[in-house]
């Protein structure tokens, strides 16, 4: 594992949010989240999720599974089901006019017991402001926002 690259922070909305810890609370154990575009870590142990303007926290952390990354068809026919999405139409309406989407799946879904500030991550991971398209994060990053919180995937 390249500890450089121990961790990614992804980023999203507060309504895709809900929808997420909604669908965890049902006892789903495997989730999919959906990129678009082809973006998205290749290979990480931790996601760390960002939720993004107004609340501006890091709210949840899982273990990274796999990422798939394509036609927006196809995947949605292999891996839809597994999204926080509810039906195709959504899934388009989302995506806009991208043709490629990435869909990262991760297990182990917790929310933090005290979500980590915007600035706390900015202080911690040595960045200016927020990437809007996500960011690796170290393994010492990591462990110094979660690991405080006794936080283990």
């Amino acid at each position: 594992m390249d500890y450089e690259r121990y961790g990614y922070m992804l980023l999203m909305g507060e309504k895709l949010w809900r929808r997420l810890v909604e669908e965890n609370s049902k006892g789903r154990n495997v989730h999919i989240f959906v990129r678009r575009g082809l973006r998205g870590p290749l290979k990480t142990r931790v996601l760390l999720f960002y939720v993004k303007y107004p609340i501006k926290e890091i709210r949840g952390a899982a273990e990274f599974v796999e990422r798939f990354a394509g036609d927006k068809h196809e995947l949605w026919k292999k891996y839809g089901e597994g999204t926080c999405l509810k039906i195709y139409n959504e899934f388009l309406r989302f995506l806009g006019k991208r043709e490629k989407a990435t869909f990262i799946k991760f297990r182990g879904f917790r929310e933090l017991p005290s979500p980590i500030l915007a600035q706390q991550l900015l202080t911690r991971a040595g960045i200016a402001r927020m990437p809007r398209g996500g960011k690796y994060l170290s393994e010492e990053t990591v462990n110094q926002l979660i690991g405080e919180l006794k936080f283990e995937l």
